[in-house]
């Protein structure tokens, strides 16, 4: 079977979580006998065209690109909101999006919840994304030097969030419990991939200047293996996600995981994450070393049913069935 995987993964899109999953799979479906997996082909001769993206280039692709067009819904217009400057506009354009495509892939049940509402119509399905699980385990050279990078001491409590510097990720909550904890570090891995047209982007330049000294915010990492590695806890303080891939990429590392209670949270993740509310109720399981070590201890063990190998073998089967029918 010929398989083309399809992400725009230029300029703002590299960084984004669309991207590392499409990675993730076409690494493995490359794996597969039987399976010739192309990256961003503009060939048109395939069974199988999966798109991770739906921007100009991807919807050109479509247009001259033979077989069966499947996308991946990574992206809803829930979570465009408090991310994007001018999400009300593009949301409204989601259901053509959708429509350009033979079927859905959607990757949580919220998610499949929202693309049903959006076009009913659609032939879609359901299955999670997926983690290299040989990749992401931690390591204690690393954990030395990232430490070492930022200066944190051995006895330091660090606490690392991975996400773009957007309302919708949480960083306001990050920020708020970084001055409320002083004597905890704090890490904010990740930028502003859609640079100034992400929502309130000179406001978050401006908050995170008014930090203390025990909050950084690296940026981009070409290594975040360093980060989960020299991290104690991860925040996921994001109210709105289709998945939560760092989630997985989290507890794959042994981090006790302590994450907003929305519903997509808490359908992927049960027993596996601490989930909170608020600040309040944030900065208490980030304090309660007792429970942090409980749920570090089984994080790992979790994420065994999102190894990429499962998913991969999911979507092998998928593929063959829309391409039978």
């Amino acid at each position: 079977m010929k398989v083309n995987i399809f992400v725009e993964d230029m300029l703002f899109f590299k960084y984004i979580g669309c991207a590392t999953a499409a990675k993730t799979l076409y690494r493995q479906l490359c794996q597969k006998p039987g399976m010739d997996v192309s990256w961003n082909s503009k060939s048109s001769d395939f069974d199988i065209v999966h798109y991770h993206t739906f921007g100009p280039l991807s919807l050109l692709n479509r247009k001259y690109s033979r077989g069966v067009k499947v996308l991946t819904a990574h992206s809803t217009p829930r979570i465009n909101v408090g991310n994007l400057a001018f999400s009300r506009t593009i949301n409204r354009y989601y259901p053509n999006f959708y429509r350009n495509f033979d079927h859905i892939i959607n990757i949580s049940v919220p998610c499949q919840q929202e693309v049903e509402q959006i076009v009913p119509d659609m032939s879609s399905s359901l299955i999670p994304n997926g983690i290299d699980r040989d990749y992401f385990v931690r390591n204690e050279d690393k954990r030395e030097s990232f430490r070492n990078r930022f200066d944190i001491g051995d006895d330091e409590k660090l606490v690392l969030a991975v996400a773009q510097q957007t309302p919708r990720k949480g960083i306001y909550d990050f920020i708020a419990l970084s001055k409320k904890y002083p004597g905890i570090r704090w890490i904010w891995v990740g930028g502003f991939p859609y640079s100034v047209f992400s929502k309130d982007y000179f406001k978050i330049e401006k908050a995170k200047k008014q930090c203390g000294k025990n909050a950084i915010f690296t940026g981009f990492l070409p290594d975040i293996i360093e980060a989960y590695s020299g991290a104690d806890v991860f925040l996921m303080p994001s109210y709105a996600e289709t998945f939560g891939l760092v989630i997985l990429e989290a507890l794959s590392c042994g981090l006790p995981v302590v994450a907003r209670g929305i519903p997509e949270f808490r359908e992927i993740f049960p027993g596996s994450v601490q989930f909170f509310n608020n600040i309040g109720e944030a900065g208490a399981h980030i304090t309660d070393d007792e429970a942090l070590h409980r749920f570090s201890g089984k994080a790992r063990d979790f994420t065994a049913q999102y190894d990429i190998k499962q998913i991969a073998d999911m979507h092998c089967e998928l593929y063959r069935e829309l391409v039978e029918s």
